[in-house]
């Protein structure tokens, strides 16, 4: 490629979404043409403000924390000091620097892999495919903060952790940024810490937590924070309810992990509601939440109402004809 060709390349045509391709031929150009996938990771990192805030994170609120209740350091807003630094020599600081260097290498060898677990949250490795399909479904947003993967990273998370019997599967993935991530080891008991008894309540003699234990056939599709049932009187054939495992009352009482699994059910039963009747058109999704519109098991419960043509007379409408006469808002007008 020519002078020109790269330049006009360069003005043209080279796709800036991201900092990778400009930093990655910077790095081309200062090392003769050539340069190893270390050396332009390690120069994309220090482009990136996005990565270095989440180091930042670390620095304040994990390693930061620690030396300084060990008092070996201190902070004064965003700058850190050594104790007693100038006390010391500079042979006294190069003995501390090699020493400090010697630690590290002897621990690195010692461990191995295992001396970089942390930065997988002590979890198995989610391989591409997956990550690449938790991340589609989220649309490239934090599921809990809802910021963009362009403004922050975003991880893949287990919904309930490995270590409340969460499994390692699609269902139980959630796309995080890394602050959310970072943060939840830190959320109040109810929300964490006691995971394992939030998301097991059940309510004795309830229909659909009965499902459960004692009417299991009636399951054709589950994940770890729902499953779904057909309809025992359905509206139109394929009819199916999507039901939070944890007993509440209506989908106002749902947290986002568990909007999350039974969206995960819906778009599947969906698909193959879909691929075995070609006479499906469309569907209606509601609940009925509040005896006032008309619920009547009290354990929140979500339809997928299959439509077909001619169905009804005057489908235009849909979910207003729950009101009579309110359907065609034209004639509203």
């Amino acid at each position: 490629m020519s002078y020109q060709e790269f330049k006009n390349f360069i003005t043209n045509d080279m796709q800036m979404k991201h900092i990778y391709q400009p930093v990655m031929l910077i790095e081309l150009l200062k090392n003769q043409g050539k340069a190893t996938e270390e050396k332009i990771a390690k120069a994309i990192l220090d482009f990136d403000p996005i990565q270095q805030k989440y180091y930042e994170d670390k620095v304040r609120n994990m390693v930061g924390d620690v030396l300084k209740r060990n008092g070996i350091t201190d902070r004064v807003k965003s700058t850190h000091s050594l104790l007693g630094y100038e006390e010391l020599t500079n042979e006294q600081v190069q003995e501390l620097i090699e020493l400090l260097g010697k630690k590290l290498r002897d621990e690195i060898v010692s461990r191995g892999d295992e001396f970089w677990k942390h930065r997988a949250n002590d979890r198995e490795e989610v391989s591409g495919s997956v990550r690449y399909e938790v991340l589609k479904r989220a649309k490239g947003r934090c599921e809990c903060c809802g910021i963009s993967k362009e403004d922050r990273p975003l991880d893949v998370d287990h919904i309930v952790p490995v270590s409340k019997k969460g499994k390692n599967d699609i269902s139980n993935y959630q796309a995080l940024c890394w602050l959310c991530n970072t943060n939840k080891g830190n959320r109040d008991k109810t929300d964490f810490r006691n995971l394992e008894n939030f998301y097991a309540e059940r309510t004795k003699d309830c229909l659909f937590c009965d499902v459960q234990t004692i009417d299991r056939e009636r399951i054709i599709a589950e994940n770890d924070l729902a499953y779904a049932i057909r309809d025992g009187f359905p509206v139109t054939e394929g009819h199916t309810l999507f039901i939070p495992k944890r007993h509440t009352i209506d989908y106002f009482g749902l947290v986002p992990a568990e909007v999350s699994a039974i969206n995960q059910l819906m778009e599947a039963q969906k698909a193959f509601l879909i691929e075995s009747d070609s006479t499906i058109g469309g569907f209606n999704i509601g609940m009925n939440c509040g005896e006032t519109a008309g619920q009547s098991v009290w354990h929140c419960h979500v339809h997928l109402i299959p439509r077909r043509k001619g169905d009804v007379e005057f489908p235009k409408g849909g979910v207003r004809h729950v009101i009579p006469y309110k359907g065609n808002y034209e004639d509203l007008r």
